[in-house]
């Protein structure tokens, strides 16, 4: 099984990227995304998310609803993705966490229970909103970056240089190890980008 987990604090364009991403791997085949589930974990009844994403209708989307993937349903998300592999065995599987959700708790819980398991975490930032959030959200934020293989630094459009620099620095203290990139999702995003994010599948 092929995992990838976006994570980030709601607001910072998972979505949009999530969206690139498809694109970027359905290539000039969007047949292919039949081969690609998008797992959406929104916290509520209705997931608009959910509507964007079947739009486009090359790729199926599945909801978990009702709580966090990271806590109250983890039983269920490894009854969820095992059951998705048995029925439509895709080669990756997408899971858009809540913008509450801590995604290193969601992989743990996930190669706990099926160990062959391949987890890359992907976590989204945004450039415009990091200094605003970061003392209200300070328990959280760090929390949501720490495990991350790759970090995306959205909404660089949006600043100055400066202010992009500053904050690739302020994240960097929370994960040093993972490989930055600084993207707006509003443009294109390079191949290398989306490379780095996938990373190897098994």
């Amino acid at each position: 099984m092929n995992l990838l987990i976006v994570g980030g604090f709601l607001g910072s364009g998972k979505t949009s990227i999530l969206l690139k991403l498809a694109r970027y791997i359905a290539g000039e085949n969007p047949e292919y995304m039949s081969k690609v589930v998008i797992v959406e974990n929104e916290i509520g009844e209705i997931s608009v998310d959910d509507k964007v994403l079947s739009g486009f209708g090359a790729y199926s989307v599945t909801n978990m609803f009702s709580g966090c993937v990271c806590c109250t349903m983890s039983g269920e998300l490894v009854s969820g993705l095992n059951q998705i592999q048995k029925d439509m065995n895709p080669e990756l599987i997408i899971l858009e966490a809540t913008g509450v959700a801590f995604p290193h708790n969601i992989r743990e819980t996930v190669k706990y229970s099926i160990p062959d398991a391949n987890c890359r975490v992907c976590c989204v930032t945004d450039a415009k909103r990091w200094n605003r959030l970061l003392i209200p959200m300070g328990n959280l934020l760090p929390d949501q970056l720490d495990s991350a293989d790759v970090i995306l630094i959205n909404k660089v459009d949006t600043v100055p240089s400066e202010t992009v620099d500053a904050v690739e620095q302020s994240i960097r203290q929370f994960n040093d190890t993972a490989r930055y990139f600084r993207i707006s999702a509003a443009s294109e995003i390079a191949p290398e980008v989306f490379e780095a994010v996938l990373g190897e599948r098994g």
